[in-house]
């Protein structure tokens, strides 16, 4: 029996089977881990870490929250430095926390400990993927995986309101989503890229905030099975 089929892709599903995913090095199960990264660490990916932080937040209370860590890290991180500032008043104005946030280099240790990573770019993508350790099949870009997350049937993934573990629907969403890669492209390459809005203006900056969050919502409401207000 294959992850796939274990999870609810296969022929019953409609999803193809992608058994080579039992080969990522096993993870500690009781949380479960996603690592955004772009390039610097101080715009997209920390507005995409405190903008899924949020939304998960609002919809899981108590361990259930707590068991989903969400974190980011740059290609060529700003080590130390804080959020650019733009960015900060984005998510201030999104009711998310901007607080606290200082931006690292990715490393491999990251990458390792990370169940699900999402980039920015295709050439971030294919720079974590480059790195090893068994990445493949779950680093997606953020675009990328919201469009297959988009096409999975909530009904083949556990239900945490049913008594599943939030963190075995996450599991499983990967890998259906890394089954369907291989099936359902984009209808551009830029399709599945936000772009950096690095010492552009404010209002950059919030279309790349919202582009971020449309991007967001979904994973989130299919990660935990809770919709957001505006479902």
């Amino acid at each position: 029996m294959t992850a796939a089929s274990l999870h609810g892709a296969g022929p019953a599903s409609g999803i193809p089977e992608y058994p080579g995913y039992l080969t990522v090095s096993p993870r500690p199960l009781e949380t479960f881990r996603i690592l955004f990264v772009c390039t610097g660490n101080i715009c997209r990916s920390p507005i995409a870490e405190r903008l899924t932080r949020h939304e998960l937040d609002v919809r899981l209370r108590g361990s259930a929250a707590d068991r989903i860590l969400v974190e980011s890290a740059g290609t060529w991180g700003h080590e130390g430095a804080p959020m650019e500032a733009h960015a900060a008043t984005v998510l201030d104005e999104y009711g998310a926390d901007s607080a606290g946030f200082v931006g690292r280099e990715l490393l491999d240790e990251h990458v390792v400990e990370a169940d699900l990573v999402l980039t920015a770019t295709l050439d971030h993508r294919a720079q974590v993927i480059s790195m090893g350790h068994t990445a493949g099949l779950r680093t997606f870009t953020l675009k990328e995986f919201t469009r297959l997350v988009r096409r999975i049937d909530p009904s083949t993934l556990p239900d945490p309101r049913q008594g599943a573990d939030v963190t075995q629907r996450a599991r499983a969403l990967v890998r259906s989503a890394a089954a369907l890669r291989g099936w359902l492209l984009a209808a551009s390459p830029e399709a599945d890229e936000v772009h950096d809005p690095y010492g552009a203006p404010i209002g950059m900056f919030r279309n790349c905030g919202e582009e971020i969050f449309d991007a967001v919502e979904p994973v989130v409401t299919a990660l935990t099975g809770v919709p957001g207000h505006a479902a």
